[in-house]
């Protein structure tokens, strides 16, 4: 146990340490090269900003993870090679899955590339977990389904993972929004995949955290006159739409039915609520207003806090805490409540709480 916490722990404090010191290196490229986000009607920030920080996130996570494997085996330590090669035909398809993102979203970033083959690259990524063998076996009781046949759960587990992807990628619209809640969701993985004794996924789930911190300073205190703050860009949403993807579907097929007080569906997609609610609902919102349910617009909820009159931290701050809250109250729910009430509770929260911004947005414009 103690000799997993140091490995934890060190992977997280590496990731932070290094992601660290290649961000700021990223923003003195972006500047030198004039690589800017460029402010528009739908774009809250002002100023030049570089969105290229998530360039750092795979290859810094990539460098301490091998790190810890060649120290270890140097040491003839073989716990950690045991470990990775108990699961290697998965982890091989989620680093090939990782590196196809990680390259489109450079080269959107940089270039620009067409939703078609972004959509297409995600659908590729959930073919290639499904072959990995990551792939949703069990609804656990959601409505009332347990099991699921491979002919259901293949293609189910490509829509999961591409709406996964999605759904983080379009919360990035914010300072320090999708950081947070992909750092509240990495931490909890981490916690639940070392208490499973599944050491791999937590080292993941906390490589990943460790990358996400050092980027959330430079992106929610990071001054732009002084050329110190970055948003990720594509590169960084997607690939952390994909790890958490591949944790939470992970934590479903790795713990049993029976063997856990706390319903594993509500463990593994707690996290993921309110980006995944979000886009739900702005998805209905543009088909029904006859619009593209794909291109952009300023009606995701960080945007609806923000036209209540909120400062873009206090908006982050509320969103993040909801989505604890989400956690917190499904965790310790469902040790009670069936899962499919328990979901339909917090579909009746999120209703209320969007009613209750549509109501606020309402009394400011009549005042105006």
């Amino acid at each position: 146990m103690q000799f997993w916490i140091f490995n934890c722990l060190f992977v997280f404090l590496l990731c932070v340490f290094f992601a660290g010191i290649v961000i700021p290196q990223i923003l003195l490229v972006a500047f030198r090269n004039r690589l800017f986000d460029v402010p528009d009607e739908r774009k809250i920030h002002r100023g030049a900003v570089p969105r290229l920080g998530g360039i750092a996130f795979t290859p810094v996570k990539s460098f301490v993870l091998m790190l810890l494997l060649g120290v270890n085996m140097l040491l003839d330590v073989q716990n950690v090679y045991v470990e990775f090669e108990k699961d290697l035909q998965g982890l091989s398809f989620v680093y090939c899955s990782l590196m196809l993102l990680y390259l489109l979203g450079m080269a959107d970033d940089l270039v620009g590339v067409q939703y078609k083959a972004k959509f297409f690259a995600q659908v590729l990524c959930g073919v290639m977990l499904v072959a990995g063998g990551i792939w949703l076996d069990s609804l656990h009781g959601v409505l009332w389904i347990h099991e699921v046949p491979r002919w259901i759960g293949y293609p189910l587990t490509v829509l999961l993972t591409v709406f996964i992807i999605n759904a983080v990628n379009l919360i990035d619209g914010i300072d320090g929004l999708a950081s947070g809640l992909s750092g509240i969701a990495c931490l909890f993985y981490g916690v639940f995949f070392f208490i499973l004794q599944n050491y791999v996924y937590a080292l993941l789930a906390f490589a990943t955290l460790g990358v996400l911190v050092p980027f959330h300073y430079y992106n929610v205190w990071g001054d732009p006159l002084k050329r110190r703050k970055i948003f990720m860009g594509d590169t960084g949403s997607l690939t952390i739409g994909l790890m958490l993807s591949v944790l939470s579907i992970k934590l479903v097929t790795c713990v049993p039915e029976d063997a856990s007080e706390i319903n594993t569906i509500i463990l593994a997609f707690s996290p993921l609520l309110v980006p995944g609610f979000d886009v739900v609902r702005v998805y209905f919102h543009r088909v029904r207003n006859g619009k593209n349910p794909f291109l952009p617009d300023k009606n995701h909820i960080h945007h609806r806090m923000l036209a209540v009159g909120m400062t873009q931290r206090t908006a982050m701050v509320t969103i993040v805490f909801l989505s604890m809250l989400f956690i917190v109250c499904n965790v310790l729910l469902s040790k009670r409540v069936s899962v499919t009430f328990l979901f339909l509770w917090d579909v009746l929260l999120w209703i209320a709480v969007n009613m209750w911004l549509t109501h606020k947005i309402g009394q400011k414009n009549k005042k105006l």
